[in-house]
């Protein structure tokens, strides 16, 4: 095992290898277009009678699904291989996409739909950031994971500038032809072109490299816990940030298309992120400052809450931004450390820990922002990225 050196000089990347990442980021922006859609559903349920804490528990049921399988795809993933994994969950995640669609007006049907979407929808998530981190070397994985770590983003953008409109104009139904069309044709696409990377033989390699590295030391542990403190701001503005910008007057439209440009934004941001961290030759450096500052503008947010300063969604925009940028530092640091034999669990685990975290933001929040509005909840929320600040590991831990 080996810590941060010099950050070497770059290496050339293969055709194979940008086909390998954009096959990889379409997959997991389609798990996270169904995923993220029952959240920009809230406005529109809780319009027509529904309560904000239920839909809010309508809004975590695919987070939660994916909780539930999350470490089992990984698993799985070591073990076969990315190809049928990714090919294969999308299938699935199609056909419960399609029952969310029969199951429209009935809540408990409606909700276990959403339910079995996020189990099968997480079979993109382990899988497709292992296949760009087996296809992509060390000195450009920031790069490479950077743009993967797009994926959420751009799934998020595309449910923002059409399920709350749809919604409104047309039901739930018409919300939820997009994503159920979008996995079926990404389904085909990924069995077709997905090619699994290159690996050493588990016979033939060094002890250290398929020994269970969780046991080698905590640094696996503290990087999850980092990130579980840091998805609760991410996730409280992706499913709360339509419903703050309504709340100060901005129609639905406008409010989504604001909504999808800040994911837009963050998703150029990863990327930076990424870069910066090849340039540094460290994941662990920048996620430090990163820590830092999605304290900052959680808390300006809480400061414009209170002020009601006409530049709120500029201050939206950045924070959102700001709140996304650990996730691809994050988990290209634990693939890394966890290795080619232990990288799918390691990540299944990583993004287990977060969706636990985020399962608990659509119902948790929603009922800190009934009891104590938004600025009180925004306030509280800062809090948790100085918790997570004395965790991230001082030297970075690595296989390559």
């Amino acid at each position: 095992m080996s810590v941060t050196a010099a950050p070497p000089t770059p290496t050339t990347i293969g055709r194979r290898a940008w086909t390998m990442l954009a096959l990889g980021v379409a997959a997991q922006a389609a798990g996270t277009l169904v995923v993220t859609a029952p959240a920009l559903l809230i406005p529109y349920l809780h319009a027509n009678g529904t309560s904000l804490t239920m839909a809010g528990v309508l809004a975590a049921a695919p987070t939660f699904g994916m909780v539930l399988t999350l470490i089992a795809w990984g698993a799985i993933t070591d073990r076969i291989g990315e190809r049928i994994v990714i090919a294969g969950g999308l299938v699935l995640t199609t056909l419960t996409v399609v029952g969310a669609w029969l199951a429209a007006g009935d809540p408990v049907l409606l909700g276990l739909a959403f339910l079995l979407g996020g189990m099968t929808s997480a079979s993109t998530n382990a899988a497709s950031g292992r296949v760009v981190v087996g296809w992509f070397p060390k000195e450009r994985r920031g790069l490479a994971m950077g743009i993967r770590q797009m994926s959420q983003p751009l799934g998020v953008t595309l449910a923002a500038v059409t399920v709350p409109q749809l919604a409104e104009g047309s039901g739930i139904r018409a919300a939820l032809v997009l994503p159920i069309v979008l996995c079926a044709v990404l389904a085909v696409l990924c069995a077709v072109g997905i090619q699994n990377p290159p690996r050493p033989a588990r016979h033939t390699a060094p002890a250290d490299a398929t020994a269970n590295p969780y046991r080698a030391s905590g640094f696996l542990w503290r990087i999850h816990a980092v990130s579980i403190l840091l998805v609760v701001p991410q996730f409280t503005l992706s499913t709360y940030g339509l419903v703050w910008l309504v709340g100060l007057g901005w129609s639905t439209a406008a409010a989504g298309l604001l909504v999808g440009a800040s994911q837009f934004v963050g998703a150029i941001g990863r990327i930076l992120v990424g870069v910066w961290s090849d340039r540094a030759g460290s994941r662990v450096g920048p996620l430090r400052i990163v820590v830092v500052s999605a304290a900052v503008v959680m808390g300006l947010l809480a400061l414009v809450d209170v002020t009601h300063l006409a530049a709120g969604a500029v201050f939206l925009v950045i924070a959102t931004s700001v709140t996304v940028a650990d996730n691809g530092l994050a988990y290209t640091s634990v693939a890394e450390a966890a290795g080619p034999f232990w990288s799918g669990r390691a990540l299944g685990t990583q993004n287990t820990g977060q969706f636990i975290a985020a399962s608990a933001v659509g119902p948790g929040i929603g009922a800190l922002v009934t009891a104590l509005g938004f600025a009180a909840s925004f306030g509280i929320v800062a809090v948790l990225p100085l918790l997570a600040l004395p965790l991230v590991p001082r030297a970075d831990r690595s296989h390559d």
